[in-house]
């Protein structure tokens, strides 16, 4: 059946939504079977410690980067009027958001859309955190935050259009970006063999990417067969956990969209993996200081995501993707924000516990 039949079997609306929820359900499904999570990218990477989560990482964001610029240079997707690129950004609040994110990941260990995942998986710790990251993103967008958003916003603004975009403004075109997503990915596979990545890994890490790809494609083709205004946009969570979030508390919410279907898809999906491979768990705090730290890192999540205009996959791969500037800038943000984090938080406690463990009591000689 083609795409203009679809559309005027379901209607726009209907369609998208449906859209968004297929696309979450594969992301779900890759996500949690590769582990994929930008947080423990960052710690291995700053920490020397291992290659494994960063291989995956990689996988993820080479191949969104490949085949959304493919897609490009096809002629099957236009990106000009995507809100990263076209609107009005802000340099400011895509480092300082950055920062605060990447801080939050430390703190909550996981990003929003792991927190997700872990979620559908039995996690009551990441159920939580996520509850908290919703809240707090719209307490940012329309709530008590949001002056403060809008103040750290307008420090330092850059208009939309070519000024945003990073192929135009380094004059590398499409076929630029295509080839720097041939070389993260040829990355990809040298830690891939350093770490001896099992087949599982690689191919869920590569599907998270593929979908970041495909969901900026099937909304721009929606959008440019549909009568009403379908905007062209990719994965994300900040904004769509505040939707789900006013749609649960305040039915209607929002109208159906993708955002509306791409979370309970992620849900669905990640919780089929875990069923399928027999991962269901419940687990729980430990102590009060974990779930205070896991409460400050989804605020700091929720607030910086807002910020920055995504999360770790709405900024860090799909505005990557698509080479916004202000995505990027996002990106270098949380990658510090996390490595500072850890070093200053995490790094001194695993030392002081393993020279703990290391120690042996005094005898009498």
């Amino acid at each position: 059946m083609e795409l203009t039949n679809l559309i005027e079997i379901l209607g726009e609306k209907t369609a998208v939504t449906l859209a968004g929820l297929s696309i979450g359900l594969f992301f779900g499904i890759f996500a949690q079977r590769s582990r994929f999570c930008l947080r423990s990218a960052v710690v291995e990477f700053w920490n020397r410690d291992g290659c494994s989560k960063l291989a995956v990482w990689l996988f993820a964001f080479s191949a969104a980067v490949i085949a959304t610029q493919f897609f490009i240079t096809q002629g099957w997707l236009d990106v000009s009027q995507a809100r990263q690129l076209a609107a009005k950004g802000s340099l400011s609040g895509a480092l300082v958001g950055g920062l605060l994110f990447g801080v939050g990941m430390i703190l909550a260990r996981g990003c929003s859309s792991r927190m997700l995942v872990l979620a559908a998986n039995g996690n009551l710790r990441a159920l939580l955190a996520g509850l908290i990251f919703a809240v707090a993103a719209q307490a940012s967008l329309n709530g008590l935050l949001s002056p403060l958003r809008t103040w750290v916003s307008g420090w330092l603004t850059i208009d939309g259009g070519t000024a945003r975009d990073l192929l135009a403004f380094l004059h590398l075109g499409n076929i630029g970006g295509l080839l720097f997503g041939l070389a993260w990915l040829a990355a990809a596979i040298h830690f891939a063999r350093r770490a001896h990545l099992a087949r599982r890994e690689w191919l869920g890490g590569s599907g998270v990417g593929l979908m970041v790809a495909l969901a900026w494609l099937v909304t721009y083709q929606v959008g440019t067969q549909s009568f009403e205004i379908i905007p062209v946009q990719s994965l994300s969570f900040t904004g769509p956990s505040a939707d789900m979030l006013m749609l649960v508390l305040s039915p209607p919410g929002q109208p159906w969209d993708f955002n509306i279907g791409l979370v309970p898809g992620v849900v669905l999906g990640s919780f089929l993996a875990a069923l399928w491979g027999k991962e269901l768990k419940l687990e729980g705090f430990k102590d009060g200081h974990s779930m205070r730290r896991y409460m400050a890192g989804a605020v700091c999540m929720g607030f910086g995501g807002m910020l920055a205009g995504g999360c770790a996959v709405g900024a860090g791969v799909s505005g990557a993707a698509i080479f916004a500037l202000t995505a990027w800038i996002s990106l270098i943000g949380m990658w510090l924000g996390a490595g500072v984090a850890d070093r200053l938080i995490d790094r001194p406690a695993k030392q002081s516990t393993t020279a703990c463990a290391g120690s042996t009591p005094a005898t009498s000689p």
